[in-house]
């Protein structure tokens, strides 16, 4: 693949100490000198169209208050070209082959507007803090299905492989706990759709300012999880919870279900993998939310290098309250007029599945913001080795923790024709990023609660 590239000289001193080896204390020193804080490259590229990363959004626009939808900082950026089926070829070195089978698949509505590029990622101190701290020390275990020696922050910052670099996305920070109000449509191949309404808590363990390694390890959770549906009355009070683990071979992922039918919490240890995700219409599976999540044990991965890429960034205008479900939401693919694309550096993560093991997805081909670790971009397989589905999250600075994290996550089947776009908070609360949530909030017992309001 001619256009990806490595940061070579890191990453052969790395793998040459082995797959499971920790970074030598030169290649940590980087951290915040030519690198970022979370391993980024800090300058920009060549041509310019890529700028050096100054620290991010570092603080909030005027008049903000937590609560408001987030107002766009690059408001004032105007389009700086627009790709159609008619001149993709001239950029098909910045798209994905995902992203290429979408302006094939819609040549006369789809198409990207590209904006200037604005490295925007930024966290708070402590997590800069804590990832150089467990640079050194952190490791995969249990044949990578598992991390040790981490907390806080990115565990594996210059990555020796794609295991690492999978980890990074699972484990990057996205506050401590967060509320979510929202929702998701799945519309038909004519643009009719229902909206599903969640409202979903969430408490990352890892990311606790005063988590440490070692209590992690002795409670190997990662994070807690709850979800319960308020629309439409027909579905509404089904729930989910997942405790997710850090060794998940040691302990394996703990899901349970309420069905308002049978009022009952049920084990659901199928709440995993490729089995299909809450209310979706066989759209996505359980293991694509998030653009991924769980354990990676089925999948060999291999890190393919580093490219540029045009993938979704600083989407404030498509997560504006002043854009309607109703304009956003079209036939085939989202209104393309909402949606801001840039240029940025990506990690390549490619997943190809074990032999013996089985999963709808034969592989997955994961883009990796450099700046978040974030996961902007999934091309997905079949068996055959056919384009499958694409995914692309659409992220943005909620400057209020800071983190960066996708506002809106959208699947394509290929096949189908349909789309589903899970996050819809437009027209919603926002996210609560201050709410105080404890173990007490993430029993089965309060899942049934959850489920019976």
């Amino acid at each position: 693949m001619k256009k990806l590239t490595l940061l070579s000289s890191a990453i052969a001193l790395v793998v040459s100490c082995g797959a499971l080896a920790k970074l030598p204390a030169d290649q940590v020193a980087r951290l915040g000198a030519d690198l970022t804080p979370l391993g980024a490259e800090k300058a920009g590229n060549k041509d310019g169209s890529i700028p050096a990363w100054n620290g991010g959004i570092t603080s909030v626009p005027a008049g903000y208050k937590a609560g408001d939808h987030h107002p766009n900082p690059f408001a004032a950026d105007k389009v700086v070209f627009t790709i159609t089926k008619t001149n993709m070829e001239q950029h098909k070195a910045l798209l994905s082959p995902g992203q290429q089978a979408l302006f094939n698949l819609y040549p006369d509505t789809y198409k990207m507007n590209v904006y200037p590029t604005q490295r925007s990622a930024s966290y708070p101190q402590y997590v800069y803090d804590a990832t150089k701290k467990i640079a050194a020390n952190a490791e995969l275990v249990q044949n990578g299905n598992g991390i040790i020696n981490a907390a806080i922050g990115i565990p594996f910052p210059i990555p020796a492989n794609g295991l690492e670099a999978i980890w990074n996305h699972i484990v990057r920070y996205r506050g401590v706990a967060a509320t979510r109000n929202g929702g998701q449509a799945a519309p038909t191949a004519t643009g009719a759709y229902t909206l599903i309404g969640f409202n979903e808590e969430i408490m990352f363990k890892y990311s606790d300012q005063k988590a440490t390694a070692e209590a992690l390890q002795a409670e190997n959770i990662l994070f807690r999880f709850k979800q319960s549906v308020t629309t439409p009355a027909r579905l509404a009070g089904t729930a989910l919870l997942v405790h997710e683990t850090m060794d998940q071979v040691k302990t394996p992922r703990q899901a349970w279900t309420y069905n308002t039918g049978q009022r009952r919490v049920r084990r659901a240890p199928n709440v995993a993998y490729d089995a299909p995700g809450t209310a979706s219409d066989g759209l996505r599976t359980t293991d694509d939310f998030d653009m991924f999540n769980g354990s990676p044990d089925r999948y060999t991965w291999e890190l393919k290098g580093k490219q540029e890429m045009l993938i979704p960034y600083n989407s404030y205008k498509l997560h504006s309250q002043e854009t309607k479900y109703a304009s956003l939401l079209t036939a085939g693919h989202l209104n393309p007029d909402y949606v801001r694309f840039e240029k940025h550096r990506v990690w390549v993560v490619e997943a190809t599945l074990k032999s013996g093991m089985r999963h709808v997805y034969g592989k997955r081909v994961f883009y990796i913001d450099e700046d978040s670790w974030q996961i902007h971009v999934a091309d997905l397989y079949d068996a055959r080795g056919e384009l499958y589905r694409v995914a692309e999250a659409h992220g943005l600075n909620y400057y209020e923790v800071p983190t960066h994290w996708s506002t809106l996550e959208v699947y394509h089947d290929l096949n189908s024709r349909r789309y589903i776009a899970i996050g819809l908070d437009n027209e919603d609360k926002m996210y609560d990023f201050s709410v105080k949530l404890s173990d007490n909030d993430f029993t089965p017992a309060a899942l049934r609660r959850e489920g019976t309001r």
